[in-house]
């Protein structure tokens, strides 16, 4: 099993595939071996584990002309990713969810407290990640603790507008790129920063994650409406019912003023949302955002001169994020 030291140590850059193997494994054992105290919460979540989509671009970003990865892009990637599975413990007390990935959340196998007090802890275990790099000091232009005050400020804006019917789309853009989009931008732009990119050259990937992110969660807005619970492996037709406007409702409420006026007054049930976001074509039209995006991203791609195996890499990623073969 590796640890900080090893990697530091190890004055050999790695390939894609060994540091991508590397971050699992340094998330792995930061979890699995964390003080005895907390060791049985943060096991239990190491069992379920996402696809590191994050880990993954930060890796990608990262990779020199020669696809060559520095050592210091594991450790990124790792505080990254559990920085986002810190977000997913708090999202679960929030949204009183009781499956994520499959498997029982936090919180409905411990109880809330316990899954806050993990969440925290996750939290400063990603910062402390962070400052365990031996050359910090190179990376001090990330500026991870301003990504997690958007993903927190973009979370309350979320909150505050909990089941506010006139959230117009330009609001709601506005929080997504909080709440979701923030860290991947984080995760591009670190990657890039650590690849050793110029100034203009890491804004175009920041940009690139920014774009990514939205999509990613414009593409979750839609499974909410047309996937089932084994399909994604968490709780679906349920963020109306947890007060979240997403975009395809937000399309058909401003389509329909009487069903507005209807879930305004008398309240409307999932049946009849589905119903009126089916009609007024909610899911096209967020699609229809999502290949606004997805063509923003290309052109960005586009602009960076990138090895081929990158460039694949790259849009890889994009393509998982906008499950683009629906939007085409």
């Amino acid at each position: 099993m590796t640890n900080n030291m090893n990697i530091q140590n190890n004055n050999e850059v790695f390939t894609y595939e060994e540091a991508i193997d590397l971050v699992k494994k340094e998330v792995e054992r930061s979890l699995t071996k964390s003080p005895l105290i907390i060791r049985e919460y943060l096991t239990h979540l190491s069992r379920s584990q996402g696809k590191f989509i994050r880990a993954v671009s930060v890796i990608t970003c990262a990779e020199d002309k020669e696809c060559k990865i520095h050592p210091s892009a594991v450790l990124v990637a790792a505080a990254i990713e559990i920085l986002h599975l810190a977000s997913l413990v708090h999202d679960d007390v929030i949204d009183n969810a009781d499956i994520r990935r499959g498997k029982a959340t936090l919180q409905k196998k411990y109880g809330k407290r316990t899954a806050v007090i993990c969440g925290d802890y996750l939290l400063s275990l990603a910062l402390k990640k962070i400052t365990d790099i031996s050359n910090r000091k190179d990376y001090l232009e990330i500026g991870l603790p301003d990504y997690i005050a958007k993903l927190c400020l973009g979370e309350l804006n979320q909150h505050i507008n909990n089941r506010n019917l006139n959230l117009s789309i330009f609001q709601y853009l506005k929080i997504i790129s909080g709440k979701t989009a923030a860290l991947f931008e984080a995760s591009f732009y670190a990657g890039a920063v650590i690849a050793g990119c110029t100034q203009k050259e890491a804004k175009k990937y920041r940009l690139l994650g920014n774009y990514i992110g939205m999509i990613f969660q414009l593409s979750d807005d839609c499974i909410d409406f047309d996937t089932t619970v084994e399909e994604a492996n968490k709780p679906v037709q349920s963020d109306y019912e947890q007060g979240v406007i997403t975009l395809p409702l937000i399309h058909a409420l401003q389509e329909n003023e009487n069903f507005k006026e209807k879930a305004a007054n008398a309240g409307v049930t999932r049946e009849e949302i589905n119903e009126e976001v089916t009609r007024t074509e909610g899911l096209t039209f967020t699609k229809m955002i999502i290949q606004k995006y997805h063509n923003k991203a290309m052109q960005r791609l586009g602009e960076l001169e990138l090895a081929e195996c990158k460039k694949a890499r790259l849009v890889s990623i994009l393509n998982k994020a906008s499950r683009i073969a629906e939007v085409q």
